[in-house]
């Protein structure tokens, strides 16, 4: 497959040590060559591959140097792109990238599209869809175990286990066709069938433990949508900065001071945290405050997880015990703030109220029981789970729902091969489930959504 020669900017803009301008594609090594020169005046066309070589950009018309830099230059199919590529490694700065950029496009190259370069590692055959869609994921990672299960996406984990499945459903087909083909053996369909229930079963089996790790997969990769629930002037904008460590949030002892929602991420004990600081829910007068209540109100319907702030020194109030009812469906955790002033709430009465759901205690002046709190958000989504180097996790929200069709489906041809449907009519339900799969690393997936999904990518990956 052969393509034109694209270039981006693959660094972030603005100030740095070092900038990079990639380019990849057939005349990558040749459009560099127009513009480089090295002291030893050596043709790039002539150099080793997977070589770095310092010099200067050249305008060839001018004669003006554009740039000092370091020129890598890397030559496929032993390349991202499995095309030649040539990174140009040069002062980090707006315009010092961007007159590096624009040099290489007059002299032959296109600007790259978001995503192209790992659009045509994957067309080139180099990684698969689920591999190419990790890229992003791991620029995109905000904690260590994120990052971690996309490192094994990229490194095929998913990959090799939904090529495996795959495979077995193929055999499961390759059976069923001897079926079709030779109806004059009676005993070839006694033989189809209980094969094709261990295969299927089998198959839908790692499909179920796939699905089983996509809520904490999910999690790690777009953060827990967090809301901090409670009456004015509790502590919730304490709790909202304790947990980000600066002050995003106003602090004041009036009650009403958060008007809007404050949204924040966060990284608590390797679970990404997207902090959601509401305004404080009551009835009010102030027309600006009851917008802020209201939108507060919206935001729990998307939340993951409430932490509920009730003031140690204050008695519990009818408004309390209604944000308890409100919450009372959903994962929470209660943080009982201000245990440095004297205690008046009825603390059996907060552990009745919370029932199975974890009470913590904090004074956030004097930063007390931050880290209980912590331990508590770890330890209700990842208690008891294996590490994620240990398990395949699916974390993007387009396998997932693969996933779950492809589930649906095999379950259907298990229930008709039980049932006693003719084989035939199962192996459409088989081959079914094998595109889906296929649909995952991209053996079977239209190119409208493989432009989609690349479109999504940032400029110059």
């Amino acid at each position: 497959m052969e393509f034109d020669t694209i270039a981006a900017i693959s660094t972030p803009m603005g100030e740095g040590a070092i900038a990079i301008v990639r380019l990849s594609g057939d005349e990558a090594v040749a459009i560099a060559d127009k513009i480089f020169k090295s002291p030893n005046h050596k043709r790039l066309t002539e150099v080793a591959t997977h070589t770095i070589h310092y010099g200067h950009l050249i305008d060839p018309k001018t004669d003006e140097v554009v740039e000092e830099v370091m020129l890598s230059l890397m030559r496929g199919p032993k390349t991202f792109t499995r095309e030649d590529v040539v990174e140009i490694n040069c002062h980090g700065g707006i315009v010092s990238v961007n007159r590096v950029l624009q040099l290489v496009l007059r002299y032959g190259a296109r600007l790259a599209e978001p995503g192209e370069f790992t659009k045509r590692a994957f067309l080139n055959g180099r990684i698969d869809l689920s591999q190419a869609e990790a890229v992003m994921d791991l620029i995109r990672a905000k904690t260590d175990r994120a990052m971690n299960v996309a490192l094994g996406q990229m490194d095929g984990k998913l990959s090799r286990l939904i090529t495996s499945l795959r495979q077995a459903l193929l055999e499961t087909l390759a059976q069923v066709e001897v079926n079709i083909d030779y109806p004059e053996y009676d005993d070839v369909e006694e033989m189809t069938i209980p094969v094709l229930l261990e295969k299927c079963g089998w198959v839908r089996e790692e499909i179920i433990k796939l699905l089983q790790t996509s809520s904490q997969g999910k999690i790690l990769r777009e953060g827990l949508s967090t809301v901090i629930l409670g009456r004015p002037n509790v502590g919730k904008s304490s709790l909202l900065n304790s947990l980000v460590q600066e002050n995003k949030a106003i602090v004041t002892d009036i009650a009403g001071t958060t008007r809007d929602i404050i949204e924040e991420y966060v990284n608590v004990r390797g679970v990404p945290l997207r902090l959601v600081d509401t305004a404080g829910i009551r009835e009010t007068e102030d027309i600006v405050e009851r917008i802020g209540v209201e939108r507060s109100r919206e935001a729990l319907k998307d939340a993951d997880l409430i932490l509920l702030v009730l003031n140690y020194g204050e008695e519990l109030t009818e408004e309390d015990e209604r944000l308890f009812e409100t919450i009372q469906a959903m994962d929470y955790i209660v943080v009982v703030n201000k245990t440095d002033i004297e205690r008046k709430i009825d603390l059996n009465r907060v552990h009745e109220l919370a029932g199975k759901h974890r009470v913590v205690t904090t004074s956030l002046l004097k930063e007390e029981g931050v880290i209980e709190l912590e331990e508590a958000i770890a330890a209700l989504f990842f208690e008891g789970q294996v590490e994620a180097n240990d398990l395949t996790y699916v974390s993007n929200a387009r396998h997932i729902a693969l996933l779950h069709q492809a589930q649906q489906v095999i379950e259907d041809a298990l229930a008709a091969a039980e049932s006693g449907v003719p084989v035939d009519m199962i192996q459409i339900d088989v081959t079914r489930t094998w595109e889906i799969l296929g649909e995952i690393i991209g053996d079977t997936v239209q190119e409208s959504l493989i432009n989609q999904l690349f479109s999504q990518f940032c400029l110059g990956k």
